[in-house]
């Protein structure tokens, strides 16, 4: 009879073994699969991404070739055609490349952040607190919050301080 109790708490200690070696498969299998999900969509939504640099490129030279247009006065009617036309493509390439998740952001006085600006050069400003982007050469572009392309900024820095200027001689009153 002990010897059949023996046995039972033997074979209960090899299911419960058993038992937790299956939950932790189970968990190993469910770690597996959320992993391989994630990995599929990543590839879903960054697949195109040296497709979206290029596109990118685009229309960083379509703003360009828009800004590089004499300045609208009105005396040139075709002139202003021409502008309303490439300045309506903009628009419309802008607005295709946002329903595919491509965003450009332009950064010009926001703070500096090395995650999504790429800093030019450095110019003194008392306008401006050190740190903030005063000029943006080209936007920060994102492909579903992913950066795709640093922007180029100048960064504002605190102005050189002025020659200090010599001391006032000091007057003694000898008046008594």
């Amino acid at each position: 009879m002990q010897e059949a109790g023996e046995r039972i708490r033997t074979l209960e200690a090899q299911v419960e073994e058993l038992r937790e070696k299956w939950m932790r498969a189970e968990a190993e299998n469910q770690n597996v699969r959320t992993r391989a999900k994630r990995d599929v969509d990543d590839a879903r939504q960054y697949a195109v991404t040296k497709f979206a640099k290029d596109v990118v490129e685009a229309a960083e030279n379509l703003r360009r070739g828009l800004s590089s247009l004499p300045a609208d006065t009105g005396d040139n009617p075709m002139l202003t055609r021409l502008r309303e036309g490439f300045e309506g493509v903009e628009r419309s390439f802008l607005g295709i490349l946002e329903r595919n998740g491509i965003a450009g952001t332009d950064p010009t006085g926001a703070p500096f952040d090395a995650n999504l600006h790429q800093a030019m050069a450095e110019q003194p400003s008392a306008e401006h607190p050190p740190g903030t982007v005063i000029q943006s050469w080209t936007s920060a572009w994102t492909l579903n919050g992913r950066l795709l392309k640093p922007a180029m900024v100048v960064v504002a820095k605190a102005p050189e301080n002025a020659p200090a200027a010599e001391s006032e001689p000091v007057s003694i009153d000898r008046t008594v």
